[in-house]
């Protein structure tokens, strides 16, 4: 099997439910080297506060919890509240009751304590890959459709730059100065893209160095 790459993980926020304290503090201190963001909890009256308030792109559950199981847990996710996050549960018993129940819930994997970090990265990998590549497929569309809102092809680069470094909440927190540094660019360059996209309502000031990107202002390509 190819080999991961573990650079995607970067753009992961996790979700780690443990019950075990040490065992939390261990292997959540290993996953904050890879993802992103690791949101450590030791029940699913914590984990459901977290889901309410931060974006997670996949969950991993111990089964066995005090306050129910992790399979109780998805199944409320999903049945009650309507929230889908791909899951990786994890238990120190191969009792095949709880594999089935797994099977069923349709979670991405299952793992057997003592967790193989390894497994367990390569497993977070190949859950959130599908979604990074489509971020990525949805950020290639973006740029051309931008760009057929401008005329100026020299501000292509400044384009695939907005669009790279937006941040969750489609914000792009850089200045003329600070993507002239990234980018061989002129500022006239710059300020005349910005205005134009400013003039179309796609890319718009919100505080200084701060500006929002409105993807659903971008033109369709015919």
């Amino acid at each position: 099997m190819n080999k991961r790459d573990y650079a995607i993980l970067l753009e992961c926020s996790v979700l780690y439910i443990e019950d075990e304290a040490d065992l939390l503090k261990h292997t959540s201190a290993i996953l904050e080297d890879f993802a992103k963001n690791v949101y450590s909890v030791q029940n699913t009256k914590d984990a459901y506060e977290i889901i309410k308030t931060q974006n997670i792109d996949v969950i991993i559950s111990d089964i066995l919890l005090k306050n129910e199981t992790g399979i109780e847990f998805l199944k409320r996710l999903k049945d009650e509240l309507n929230i889908h996050i791909p899951a990786i549960l994890t238990t120190a018993f191969t009792d095949t009751e709880y594999l089935i129940d797994a099977i069923k819930l349709k979670v991405e994997n299952y793992i057997i304590k003592p967790i193989n970090i390894r497994e367990l990265l390569d497993s977070i990998h190949d859950v959130v890959l599908p979604k990074i590549q489509h971020k990525e497929i949805t950020r290639s569309y973006n740029i051309i459709k931008t760009i057929s809102a401008v005329t100026d092809s020299k501000q292509v680069e400044i384009i695939r730059f907005i669009i790279k470094n937006l941040d969750e909440n489609s914000i792009l927190n850089y200045s003329y100065s600070d993507i002239m540094e990234r980018i061989d660019v002129s500022k006239p360059t710059v300020i005349k893209l910005f205005r134009q996209l400013a003039d179309r309502g796609i890319l718009v000031k919100i505080q200084n160095k701060k500006y929002r990107f409105y993807e659903s202002r971008l033109p369709i390509p015919e």
